[in-house]
């Protein structure tokens, strides 16, 4: 593979920690006040009671809403452990497999905005050619502790 400036490698570790730090970014924005508070999941059940899916309305009343404290700390928390995983390359594979699988769910609670599902798109397309690409062999924790490999 030829490239320019970086190895194909590199420039596989640039998207890795480019995702990483769009993850950080969203726990970063978040109205922790607001969000913790049951705000976030309050907007979510709104959406989920709306959905044009019987079975994403379901799973929601039967997974989120009954623990929304708990969901809202699970969603933010592990947005952070996104972020901070994905830039250290610390359990990369894992971090990127549960950064696609949570970005899916998003897109599955957000089908009809089509303005929000760029974004998911996008990172679950870095997510999975990152973990294709083992991103991790360059530039992480997991490349100098020979994890993964």
């Amino acid at each position: 593979m030829q490239t320019i400036w970086l190895s194909g490698a590199e420039w596989c570790a640039v998207l890795r920690i480019g995702l990483g730090l769009w993850w950080l970014e969203s726990w970063r924005h978040k109205d922790k006040k607001t969000w913790f508070t049951g705000g976030g999941i309050t907007w979510a059940a709104g959406i989920a009671a709306e959905h044009r899916w019987p079975a994403v309305r379901k799973s929601f009343d039967r997974f989120v809403k009954p623990h929304p404290r708990l969901m809202a700390y699970l969603v933010a928390y592990a947005e952070l452990a996104l972020g901070l995983g994905l830039i250290v390359g610390l359990l990369t594979p894992i971090a990127l497999a549960a950064g696609a699988v949570l970005n899916l769910i998003y897109l599955a609670l957000m089908i009809h905005d089509w303005a929000e599902q760029g974004q998911n798109l996008m990172m679950t397309l870095i997510s999975v050619t990152a973990l294709f690409a083992m991103s991790w062999q360059t530039w992480s924790l997991d490349g100098a502790w020979g994890l993964f490999l």
